[in-house]
């Protein structure tokens, strides 16, 4: 049969036509060719670049979400740059944000996104960042891996093919979610060493609360204490102590005289 093909004998290291593909949701479009100017004037070029955005200036065409599982699928370059159309590439160019990715996959071949701020834990802030008319802000030692990042700069490995949950919508704390499902995939994320000017400060509004609620409720949901069976075995899953403790042999017996009686009795 010609359609029986064997993989493992052509698999290979992907190869990707661009080294960055940059990425933008786009409400006011002379904010946008602004910032496509910044990144063009410091070398990415459209030789080694590919320019993606989505035309949101009329109305959502999508939101945060959809649009940018649009960019990470769509996405051509070995790494997927997400930034909002209000940065500015005003000192770092293409050549120093490469070669703090190499300084990444020295460190830890295992990252899969990283970003100019971001948080390593409660009151652990960390950023390297310019705001107009002011000093560079920098807190942190850099690279340094991270449990978020911020949304005005993001960057992707291609490789990694990550998305954003289908259940979630708006505007805000992607960052946040793209962190964890590298994790989850296990991949890791870092903040890098690499300026810009971002012309705003971020506002979260009410509809960000209303992303935040949704988020929490959907991974309090996922990151649940529960009972997994298989055509094979039974196991427990739970990342607390009193719930490992619920899930050892011997809770194990009583769940399964439970449900046993429960047939018994439906």
């Amino acid at each position: 049969m010609n359609n029986l093909i064997d993989i493992s004998r052509s698999v290979k290291s992907p190869e990707y036509p661009f080294e960055f593909s940059i990425c933008t949701l786009v409400t006011r479009k002379d904010e946008y060719s602004e910032m496509l100017a910044t990144f063009i004037n410091k070398g990415f070029s459209t030789e080694n670049c590919e320019f993606l955005y989505i035309d949101n200036s009329e109305g959502c065409t999508f939101d945060a979400y959809k649009g940018l599982n649009q960019f990470l699928r769509q996405s051509n370059g070995k790494y997927i740059i997400i930034c909002h159309q209000d940065v500015l590439i005003h000192k770092d160019d293409f050549d120093a944000l490469k070669s703090r990715l190499n300084q990444l996959d020295h460190i830890d071949p295992k990252w899969a996104v990283c970003g100019n701020a971001g948080a390593a834990g409660p009151n652990h802030i960390v950023y390297h960042i310019t705001y107009p008319n002011g000093p560079l802000n920098s807190k942190g030692k850099f690279p340094l891996a991270v449990n978020t990042l911020d949304e005005n700069f993001l960057l992707v490995k291609n490789e990694a093919s990550l998305s954003l949950s289908s259940d979630l919508t708006g505007f805000h704390l992607y960052g946040t979610e793209l962190c964890l499902q590298a994790s989850i995939k296990g991949y890791s994320a870092y903040v890098i060493d690499f300026d810009l000017t971002h012309k705003s400060r971020g506002n979260p509004d009410k509809d960000f609360y209303k992303t935040r609620n949704a988020l929490i409720k959907k991974y309090n949901h996922f990151f649940r204490s529960r009972w997994l069976q298989t055509n094979i075995t039974v196991f427990h899953l739970s990342g607390s102590l009193i719930g490992r403790l619920m899930g050892n042999p011997i809770s194990l017996f009583f769940v399964r005289m439970y449900n046993g009686f429960k047939k018994k009795t439906s």
